[in-house]
C-alpha cells in the first residue's frame, strides 16, 4: 500500500447491504468507525454496555446522516452470560452478517475480576471477543466480502501472556496486563485466520490498530501515573478519533485485502498517520503460542469454533 494515497474515508466503497457489528461503538473509535461506516450505508449494530449511551450515539449520527440504518444492542463483553445472550439476539433477528469489529476495550484498571472470574482486562479485551465471533461466525460466513477486524494495538508489542497467572493472582501490574490483553488480541487474530484459511472459510481475520489517539480509554482509566500520563502529558501527541479508526475502517472495508494482514498508521513508530500495512510482533506470529492461547480460551469461554467443513480448523 503506497503511502502516497493516504487512504480516507472517502476511499469507503458504497457499503449499502452490508451488515456491521461494532463493539464499543458508543465513543471513541467505536463511535467513529460507526459515523463512517453509517455515512457510507452500512447497517451498523452498535454493541454497547451503556444502552442509553448507546442510543445518544446512535441519534447524534442519525441527526447527521438522515436514514441511518442503527441498531443499538446491550453488550457487556466482561459477562460471557452477555455475550451468548448479545450473539443470541443477532442470530434471532439477521440471517448474516458481513463484518465483525471487536473494538471496544478497558485499559489499566486496579485489578478486578469479571462475572466469571477472570482478570478485567483478559475478559473483556480478548475473552469477550473471542467468544463473539466464535458464536457469530456461521452468521458471517454467510455475509458477503464476510471479515473479523480485531483492534489490537502497538503496545502489544511490550506484552506477555502469563499463562501462569492469567487472572493476577500472584502479581498485577495494571499496563502489563493491558498489554498483555493487546498481545492477546494479535496472537487471536492471526490464528483466527490461519484457521480460517485451513478450513476453507470465505471469512478473512484482520488486524488493526489505532496508533496513539484521543479516547476515553486513555482518559477514563483510573490508575493515576497511567492516566496522567496518556490523558494529559502525552494528550498533545495524539490523533483525533476519527483519525485513529482509519486502520480498522481500512481493514473491513478496503477491497481485496487479504486475510491476516495488520493496519496501523504510516508515521514515525506507527503512533499517527495514514492505515499501512505494518507488522506484527513476534510473539503474535508464534505457532506454539497460538495454539495455546486459542486452546485456553475454549476453555474459559465454553465456545468451541465450528467451521464450514465441522473440523477445529487447524492449519
Amino acid at each position: 500500500m503506497p503511502k502516497q494515497q493516504r487512504w480516507t474515508t472517502e476511499h469507503i466503497p458504497d457499503q449499502t447491504g452490508r451488515v456491521f457489528v461494532v463493539t464499543g461503538a458508543n465513543s471513541g473509535l467505536g463511535l467513529a468507525t460507526t459515523r463512517a461506516l453509517a455515512r457510507r450505508g452500512a447497517h451498523v449494530i452498535l454493541a454497547v454496555r451503556d444502552e442509553d449511551k448507546g442510543h445518544r450515539a446512535a441519534a447524534d449520527i442519525a441527526a447527521a446522516q438522515p436514514g441511518a440504518r442503527l441498531d443499538v444492542r446491550r453488550l457487556d463483553l466482561a459477562d460471557l452470560d452477555s455475550v451468548r445472550a448479545f450473539a443470541d439476539r443477532v442470530r434471532a433477528e439477521h440471517r448474516r452478517l458481513d463484518v465483525l469489529v471487536n473494538n471496544a476495550g478497558v485499559m489499566a484498571p486496579p485489578r478486578s475480576l469479571s462475572a466469571q472470574g477472570h482478570e478485567l482486562q483478559f475478559a473483556c479485551n480478548h475473552l469477550g471477543h473471542f467468544a463473539l465471533t466464535g458464536l457469530l461466525l456461521d452468521l458471517l460466513a454467510a455475509g458477503r466480502d464476510p471479515r473479523v477486524v480485531t483492534v489490537s494495538s502497538a503496545n502489544h508489542r511490550q506484552g506477555r501472556l502469563f499463562f501462569d497467572d492469567l487472572s493476577g493472582e500472584r502479581a498485577y501490574r495494571p499496563m502489563a496486563f493491558y498489554n498483555q490483553s493487546k498481545l492477546a488480541n494479535a496472537v487471536f487474530g492471526r490464528e483466527l485466520h490461519l484457521r480460517l484459511a485451513a478450513a476453507g472459510s470465505p471469512v478473512r481475520s484482520v488486524l488493526a490498530h489505532p496508533g496513539y489517539t484521543a479516547t476515553n480509554l486513555q482518559r477514563g482509566t483510573p490508575v493515576g501515573m497511567v492516566r496522567l500520563l496518556f490523558g494529559r502529558v502525552l494528550l498533545p501527541l495524539a490523533q483525533s478519533p476519527d483519525r485513529g479508526a482509519l486502520p480498522q475502517l481500512y481493514a473491513a472495508t478496503e477491497p481485496g485485502l487479504e486475510g491476516g494482514r495488520f493496519i496501523g498508521p504510516d508515521g514515525p513508530a506507527e503512533l499517527r498517520g495514514a492505515p499501512t500495512r505494518v507488522r506484527a510482533a513476534p510473539a503474535a506470529t508464534d505457532a506454539g503460542t497460538g495454539r495455546r492461547l486459542w486452546e485456553v480460551s475454549e476453555r474459559l469461554t465454553g465456545v468451541r469454533y465450528v467451521f464450514p467443513n465441522g473440523s477445529a480448523g487447524l492449519p
